[in-house]
């Protein structure tokens, strides 16, 4: 796109300052934002924005795109041309939502990145980390990978197509075989992983349940921690030495109790589901009051991706609105490694924008309804819903 768009009188949210900045225009040329100024500024195309508000799109940490079903053995019969066509629905309802980048933790590869990239595909941006690597007995869906060797040999062949990050299981799951108690690879074999994915300048994420499985992988360098419900303070003090990040997913644990849940999970896995779902909301407390850096995730699976904005108001329970835009918006670019491209309306970032109507830093209600406050939403400089 080579044309340039205006948006005037806009409020523009700043989530870094965690404040709205009046009567701004924001130029969109080349799919990148080039001016921000509270100078009038004219161009071939206006959007004025008057009376709403001008903000970042929104950044899922912990998704699961390819994951189009939530039944595992329904996933493993379609046909690649199905399981495609299915992939690239989720992600049109993901944009929709308003999430223009997407971190997967497992199941997409190079080519659904390719394809989104190159449009064949409407969705947000997708940084994906190819599938899961786990422990023989560990979880589904993923590559077995058992001792050294074949752990630094599954990074290599995952980092020459591009994964920008690696996930390893490092606990047991709600969803898995697996205790939830139980650790899923050795410290020699983690810090393993964690060296190899350094070697790219990648980095390693640790799906984690209990505070032991997390302290051990912080103490190993992993990088984020997926889920954590059941770490405690000793895990805080270690996110702080390590300037690790936690990216909490209450929604899929709330989706899965639903009555209209379309899995029915077995009882040892409905006994763990209990056992972590209010734990979540303790732990997500704990590290909000130590000043944590906490992303946005959901976890979502199937038909209950629909709750992906679910997250926003369980995370009100316990935080302010303000951290929990953060959490989708800058803190999302940092754990992504791109700052200063996305989460932030700011010059040479993406133009990744969306118009709301209403003020998210004061009612994080704002973001869970986009059929009646998102009228606006652009990807890459690309307008993809305008009911301005």
């Amino acid at each position: 796109m080579t044309s340039r768009i205006v948006f005037r009188n806009a409020t523009v949210l700043d989530p870094r300052a965690g404040e709205l900045l009046p009567d701004r225009s924001v130029v969109v040329a080349g799919g990148r934002i080039v001016e921000v100024t509270d100078e009038p500024v004219r161009a071939a195309e206006e959007i004025d924005v008057r009376g709403r508000v001008l903000m970042p799109g929104l950044i899922d940490s912990h998704v699961h795109a390819t994951q189009a079903s939530a039944d595992f053995a329904e996933l493993k019969s379609w046909s690649p041309y199905y399981a495609a066509a299915r992939v690239g629905q989720v992600l049109d309802q993901m944009l929709m939502r308003g999430f223009t980048t997407v971190r997967d933790m497992g199941g997409a590869d190079h080519g659904v990145a390719r394809a989104v990239a190159e449009g064949l595909f409407r969705g947000p941006r997708v940084l994906f980390g190819g599938p899961i690597i786990a422990p023989t007995g560990g979880h589904g869906l993923t590559r077995i990978c058992d001792g050294e060797i074949e752990l630094r040999r599954a990074i290599r062949e995952q980092m020459a197509l591009g994964a920008h990050h690696i996930k390893l299981t490092v606990s047991g799951g709600v969803v898995s075989s697996m205790r939830i108690d139980a650790l899923g690879y050795s410290e020699p074999e983690i810090r393993a992983a964690v060296d190899e994915a350094n070697l790219a300048h990648r980095y390693v994420a640790g799906h984690a349940y209990t505070a032991e499985a997390v302290n051990r992988a912080l103490r190993c360098g992993v990088r984020t921690i997926e889920h954590g419900n059941l770490m405690d303070e000793s895990s805080v003090e270690l996110f702080q030495q390590h300037q690790a990040f936690y990216v909490p997913t209450l929604a899929t644990y709330h989706a899965l109790t639903r009555d209209d849940a379309p899995r029915a999970l077995p009882e040892e896995n409905r006994r763990k589901l209990h056992d972590v779902i209010d734990a979540g909301l303790h732990a997500l407390e704990l590290a909000d009051r130590a000043g944590l850096q906490i992303g946005y995730g959901t976890d979502l699976h199937g038909e209950l991706h629909a709750y992906q904005l679910a997250e926003f108001s369980l995370r009100a329970q316990v935080q302010r609105p303000v951290e929990i835009v953060r959490a989708a918006t800058i803190i999302g670019a940092e754990i992504a490694g791109m700052v200063g491209e996305i989460g932030e309306i700011v010059p040479g970032a993406f133009a990744d924008l969306l118009v709301v109507d209403g003020n998210p830093l004061e009612d994080i209600g704002v973001l869970t309804d986009p059929e009646r406050r998102l009228s606006l939403i652009m990807r890459d400089g690309v307008l993809v819903r305008n009911e301005m």
